[in-house]
């Protein structure tokens, strides 16, 4: 695979450090920014971001600007060598500037107007914030854009939030109308004649109205596109004043309101924050899997270039309902997971702990304490020392043959509609996406994250698990997909309604799934907590799948319309109806899943899918449990991580690889013991 260039393209190392707050200290105490710069260099950290949350330093009072700080800092920290990514402060407005304009507060869903307080409180739409916001973005870019420390821009910081003011119902309004064009055609997109919510004038459009479920998605998507067209204005304002650094934002994993696609295609680097919760039983497998899925998500956003974890803790955030320390071994196996996944950066809030407000607990490099000595410090230091060593692996990527969809949209549209899945509860959509991936992931096979928007060619496998809303194409796009060799798998509830959240007409999977699939979803079923179901694989099917599996709570009453039938149900009216089928389609062949499964059945379809369609892994045999295998590569070099999650030492057999191991220089082969919560990074010419 072709090497990508370096994320700070004159530093080709893995970058190492965290957010880093002087602010907080230079007004009273200035020895404590002097300590920093020594105890960076001892923790082997490179890289900073600064200035998250200093408007107030910046700009004390409206019109009047102090910078000259921030250029001591930055001074200091390109003396010590490091890189530095300088954020914009759009993300906590101060007091004066809530006072002077309230505008710029948020209102809620209630009509009331938030007074200042906490942070992310601002209204996206405000005209006064915005234009705030971009004088002292280009003033930062004027002062800062050509210093040679600040190598990236940082835009706010986790963007999230929404406002119900006079002027965001307007913008939605305004939004709508170029949706729609008519309150014709918006009526019947809305099915608005139900209930006689008729809309009869664009000033009648209330998004707060939870009734119309086709108005709570496009007002999901606005929400989400004013945020991203507001920070398309805080880059345009940065570009304005001469910066062409390229610019990130932090993202958080599977956060709910924003549409992180349409943010991926703005930024120039991908960045996320993580902050799993490690329990040190079986369960931190399920945590180990779903980070593997967000990494794989944030490194197919920009097609294999390497992404940031820009924000993650190498101890234990406060904000977690039970704050456990994280165990030895846990936080490095954490942090390499993410470099195993794509990651050029791994970085931490924070780099110190301040001394007060409501994060003074939130784990960080340097305690209170203040000095190199303690547990978490020499952890980091060590960290720092194991990723100098992994150099060569920075801007090396990994290949997939198999990609599983994760659409916002079909998430919105899902959980927005009343029915059919409100007895699931939370994570309706995300839980069989994530069942889906571990299925590969615990077999050390690659998988990218895709969304249904994306291109599917160069995959021989594609997962879409409850492809329930259908954007305009995506099913003449699949069609394409199978027909040129490509398998699919699809589940129940896919197909069930069209961008606006319309059930699709002549039966579903609609939009032409039904002709794809060959099979009619007649019914659905949901089932109580004491029911139960089960399907069995039929004799001598295609897969040579073998056995039976209990369902969850969901299941299909579905008919073959010319699929082979592989699985069916066992239990009540249905017994004996369809549950697994496969429809071949010109070069290729889509599965269709009618039922809710757990991790067991997962697994063993996918083992049969592996081997049906041929996809190479690293390994022959499967890994142990809780030991995950992935790799990187460029056009020359091969680097294998082997990952441990479990709390007891495991045996691999390596078969026939014969690797260097890239912390001790030993050639590594046959068959290798890894203590609990450790990871081997090996390296083999390919």
């Amino acid at each position: 695979m072709k090497k990508h260039p370096p994320i700070f393209s004159d530093f080709p190392q893995l970058a190492h450090g965290g957010d880093y707050n002087p602010d907080q200290w230079m007004h009273r105490y200035p020895e404590v920014l002097e300590e920093d710069l020594r105890l960076m260099d001892k923790a082997n950290c490179n890289t900073f971001s600064v200035g998250i949350f200093a408007w107030m330093d910046y700009e004390p009072k409206e019109g009047e600007f102090h910078f000259d700080w921030m250029r001591k800092i930055l001074d200091n920290l390109h003396r010590q060598g490091a890189q530095v990514v300088l954020a914009t402060p759009s993300g906590s407005k101060p007091a004066w500037l809530s006072k002077a304009y309230p505008e710029v507060c948020r209102v809620n869903d209630q009509g009331l107007r938030a007074h200042h307080h906490n942070r992310h409180n601002h209204c996206m739409t405000s005209p006064v914030y915005r234009k705030k916001v971009a004088i002292l973005n280009q003033k930062l870019a004027e002062k800062f854009g050509g210093h040679p420390a600040v190598k990236m821009w940082h835009i706010s910081n986790e963007y999230s939030g929404e406002c119900h003011c006079d002027l965001c119902h307007r913008a939605f309004q305004d939004w709508l109308k170029a949706r729609y064009r008519t309150l014709d055609e918006l009526n019947h997109a809305w099915w608005s004649y139900f209930w006689s919510h008729r809309i009869g004038d664009w000033s009648e459009i209330d998004p707060r109205d939870k009734s119309v479920d086709g108005m709570c998605l496009d007002w999901r998507r606005f929400v989400s596109d004013q945020t991203l067209d507001f920070m398309k204005a805080e880059i345009a304002a940065l570009r304005a004043g001469g910066a062409s650094q390229p610019a990130t934002t932090n993202m958080m994993g599977f956060f709910h309101g924003l549409d992180y696609w349409r943010f991926a295609e703005v930024v120039d680097v991908i960045s996320d924050d993580a902050y799993p919760q490690w329990k040190n039983t079986e369960e931190d497998l399920n945590m180990a899997s779903l980070l593997g899925c967000v990494h794989d998500m944030h490194r197919s956003m920009k097609n294999g270039k390497p992404w940031m974890l820009i924000e993650s803790c190498p101890d234990a955030p406060q904000w977690h309902k039970t704050p456990r320390l994280k165990r030895p071994g846990v936080y490095r196996n954490e942090m390499l997971q993410a470099v195993a996944h794509g990651a050029d950066a791994v970085m931490y809030f924070q780099w110190r702990k301040g001394r007060g407000g409501m994060e003074k607990f939130h784990g960080a490099v340097v305690d209170h304490e203040g000095s190199e000595n303690t547990r978490v410090f020499k952890q980091v230091a060590e960290l720092g020392s194991t990723l100098h060593k992994l150099a060569p692996v920075v801007g090396t990527s990994t290949h997939s043959d198999v990609a599983i969809l994760m659409d916002w949209e079909v998430r919105w549209a899902l959980e927005t509609s009343q029915g059919p899945l409100k007895i699931e509860g939370e994570n309706i959509y995300l839980t069989p996406v994530l069942k889906a991936h571990r299925g590969f992931w615990e077999k050390g096979i690659s998988t990218d994250v895709l969304e249904s928007l994306s291109d599917f060619s160069g995959y021989r496998m594609i997962i879409a698990p409850q492809l329930y809303l259908l954007k305009p194409g995506v099913a003449e796009r699949l069609r394409q997909y199978v027909e040129d060799g490509g398998t699919l798998v699809l589940t129940y509830l896919s197909g069930v309604v069209n961008e606006s959240n319309l059930c699709f007409r002549n039966g579903f999977p609609g939009g032409g799934l039904r002709e794809l699939c060959g099979v009619w979803a007649e019914e659905i079923d949901h089932l109580y907590e004491e029911d139960s179901q089960e399907i069995s694989s039929l004799p001598n099917n295609k897969l040579n799948l073998q056995g039976t599996w209990k369902t969850g709570r969901t299941c299909e009453r579905i008919h073959a319309e010319g699929a082979e039938v592989l699985a069916t149900f066992e239990h009540d009216f249905y017994a004996g109806s369809p549950a697994l089928t496969r429809n071949q389609v010109g070069k290729g062949s889509v599965y269709y899943l009618a039922a809710k499964m757990d991790e067991t059945f997962w697994s063993d379809f996918t083992q049969a899918l592996i081997k049906e369609t041929k996809i190479p892994r690293l390994l022959k045999s499967e890994p142990p449990k809780g030991v995950h295998i992935r790799n990187r590569c460029d056009e020359e070099k091969e680097y294998i991580f082997i990952q441990n999650f479990n709390n007891h030492p495991v045996e691999i057999d390596l078969e026939d690889l014969s690797a260097l191991c890239m912390e001790s220089g030993d050639v590594v082969k046959g068959t290798v013991s890894l203590e609990g919560w450790h990871t081997r990074i090996l390296c083999q010419d390919l």
